[in-house]
């Protein structure tokens, strides 16, 4: 049996230029995130005590990292709960 040829064509895809935005410490400008702020951490956990995805909270990765190291300070100094 033999197979037709194939040929090496791709769809024509027309791209689309998405707007970048920032996520809320970016756009405050803020260089560090304080962890004794629990009004601002507490609203990336959710109610069992889990941190929030970057793609729920809309933080960019630095600024995910400086949040998970700021919670885990509050954590620490019991400010926050670790389970709820």
């Amino acid at each position: 049996m033999v197979r037709p040829k194939q040929t090496n064509r791709r769809k024509r895809t027309t791209l689309t230029i998405r707007e970048q935005t920032q996520c809320r410490f970016c756009r405050e400008g803020k260089k560090y995130i304080d962890y004794k702020d629990i009004d601002v951490l507490q609203k990336l956990l959710t109610n069992r005590g889990k941190i929030f995805s970057r793609k729920r909270s809309g933080n960019c990765a630095g600024c995910q990292r400086k949040v998970k190291t700021a919670i885990k300070r509050a954590r620490f100094m019991a400010l926050l709960p670790y389970t709820s």
